[in-house]
């Protein structure tokens, strides 16, 4: 019987002693790649960035262009004021959407004014301005987001100096169903987007919609078959952000030149 359980304990210190060797081995990994990670987002990003702008080629060197080409600023979404750091990260480092999620960083929306579905918008988000050979501002692109069918849809979209026509838009990270509602990043779609308008001639009401059979050829995008849902989400998301809830002040600012970019 003394053997048995001498058994039983060996086997037992084995298991343990090799899940704790193991654990050790994943969490010094997972600390030893986390810069390697991080960098690799910030990339993604970049990417995403000048693919709104539609500055983003194959054989684009990202890193460079983007740090030639864009300016990343923080602005206060409550005060509209340029803000240097937020919650002690600086403009290449904070992610706003990190910060929505977090209560003290974010403010919660009520049901009714909340039609993209977000749940809570970020107190300070991050704008790329983008200006040409002689500093003035040629593209401003904003962060988007709003639930669609499965989840929320993630994206950039890119606005040309009047801040009101659209240069191209990105969806970058989504849940929607292959072929249907995932088709928000086929760049067939994508494409329909330039050149529309998001407000109309007052800059105060969203006009832009997404819809079946486009009425409005300034305003309209053609929905996605068979993706009621998804098209509805990308609709109200675009109502959310560019309303006077979110950016609709902001860009107001901007246009007044009262924000500069330079």
């Amino acid at each position: 019987m003394a053997k048995k359980n001498e058994s039983l304990g060996k086997t037992l210190f084995v298991v343990v002693a090799l899940c704790l060797v193991c654990a050790i081995i994943v969490s010094g990994a997972a600390v030893g790649l986390k810069p390697m990670q991080q960098k690799n987002a910030a990339l993604d990003m970049q990417r995403n960035v000048l693919d709104a702008a539609g500055l983003l080629e194959p054989s684009t060197d990202v890193v460079a262009l983007f740090n030639e080409r864009v300016e990343t600023k923080l602005i206060n979404l409550d005060t509209l004021e340029l803000v240097e750091q937020a919650n002690g990260q600086n403009a290449t480092n904070y992610d706003p959407i990190a910060a929505a999620n977090k209560p003290d960083w974010s403010t919660k929306l009520e049901k009714s004014e909340d039609k993209a579905g977000i749940g809570t918008r970020e107190d300070v988000t991050k704008v790329y301005f983008i200006n040409n050979d002689q500093g003035e501002l040629e593209t401003l692109v904003l962060y988007i987001r709003g639930y669609g069918l499965w989840g929320t849809m993630y994206g950039l979209i890119s606005l040309q100096p009047d801040l009101n026509t659209v240069r191209s838009v990105n969806f970058y990270e989504h849940s929607e169903t292959p072929g249907l509602g995932g088709e928000i990043q086929n760049p067939k779609w994508v494409a329909q987007w330039s050149g529309k308008e998001i407000y109309g001639d007052s800059n105060e009401q969203v006009e832009f919609d997404v819809m079946k059979n486009p009425t409005q050829e300034n305003h309209d995008v053609d929905a996605l078959s068979g993706a009621t849902l998804t098209s509805n989400g990308v609709d109200n998301l675009v109502e959310y952000w560019f309303s006077d809830k979110a950016y609709g002040p902001l860009l107001e600012k901007i246009r007044k030149g009262e924000l500069s970019n330079g």
